[in-house]
């Protein structure tokens, strides 16, 4: 779909889906316009050598792999799509915390192994809870939309967004959040400012305990402390589609020999890990495409690149 929609809008393009750093190193300067997903980092050293790029396009919603202060400092525009999987995001957020709150998984387990519990599954339901999202961008806001159904309270919390309180959440203060939620749902990308943004200080800043659903990065939340909380009943669940042990492409990911830390998530029944499938769904894959072909036509045209 992007190939073949950037191809009718006159790119020539070029496909190598078994590219390595170095081979980018020796090519990049041909180019001017490279479209990735997460497998390489576009650092400093390959955006040296980028003498004729104009764009970079991220076919998801992370930037982290990209250096933007250098992409910026050479005048590369970067494009990314997270409007192409906000929707799957949000119902996968929804379906963990369901998952986690009906025991499904776990009463599934039993059942197949001839065990039958009714009171020992008994659920917990989303009417009636405070969800506090934090980052009301694309993701946060899809959250919130798919909550509208659940009789739910709403509220989040963005540093860089005022005034946007409407139907579906209420806008508040990171303190509101941490007074008041049930529930905590990140939603951020993943900078220097949130590396580590969910820790043992963020966790007993909440006044309830807290159930805790992360689909961002990983290295938001500190596993450390996380576990924790866990241990103590401050963090009563956690949903996680994502780990601070992820490898850096996403796609690969040795689950031995990982830190002790994991092997205490994986043990918790009050814990649900998928493997960053929150975004993954077969309609994602095509709107994640054709949104960012969108976008890099546009700027295309609008800048006489074609």
């Amino acid at each position: 779909m992007l190939f073949q929609k950037l191809e009718n809008a006159g790119f020539l393009c070029d496909f190598f889906p078994e590219i390595n750093y170095e081979k980018v190193e020796a090519i990049i300067e041909q180019y001017t316009g490279i479209i990735l997903r997460s497998g390489i980092k576009i650092d400093k050293n390959l955006l040296s050598k980028a003498n004729n790029l104009k764009f970079i396009g991220r076919v998801g919603s992370g930037l982290e792999s990209i250096d933007l202060e250098f992409a910026k400092f050479k005048n590369i525009s970067c494009f990314n799509s997270p409007e192409g999987n906000r929707d799957a995001v949000g119902e996968h957020s929804i379906g963990m915390i369901l998952n986690l709150f009906n025991r499904i998984s776990i009463a599934q387990g039993e059942v197949r192994n001839g065990i039958w519990l009714r009171e020992e599954n008994r659920g917990i339901e989303i009417k009636g809870k405070t969800i506090g999202i934090i980052g009301y961008g694309n993701m946060g806001s899809a959250f919130a939309r798919k909550l509208s159904g659940f009789e739910a309270n709403v509220i989040s919390y963005d540093k860089y967004k005022y005034n946007y309180s409407d139907e579906y959440t209420c806008e508040v203060s990171l303190e509101e959040i941490f007074a008041t939620a049930d529930i905590v749902s990140l939603h951020v990308p993943l900078t220097n400012e949130t590396h580590y943004m969910v820790d043992s200080e963020f966790i007993h800043s909440c006044t309830k305990n807290i159930y805790l659903i992360n689909t961002s990065r990983g290295p938001i939340v500190k596993t450390s402390d996380l576990v924790s909380a866990l241990n103590t009943g401050k963090v009563s669940g956690a949903v996680l589609d994502v780990i601070e042990y992820e490898e850096y492409s996403f796609d690969k990911m040795n689950l031995k020999n990982l830190p002790h830390d994991f092997d205490s998530l994986l043990k918790n029944p009050n814990v649900i890990i998928t493997p960053h499938l929150a975004g993954f769904t077969h309609e994602s894959k095509i709107k994640l495409a054709d949104v960012l072909a969108d976008k890099i036509i546009d700027f295309s045209t609008k800048t006489g690149i074609i």
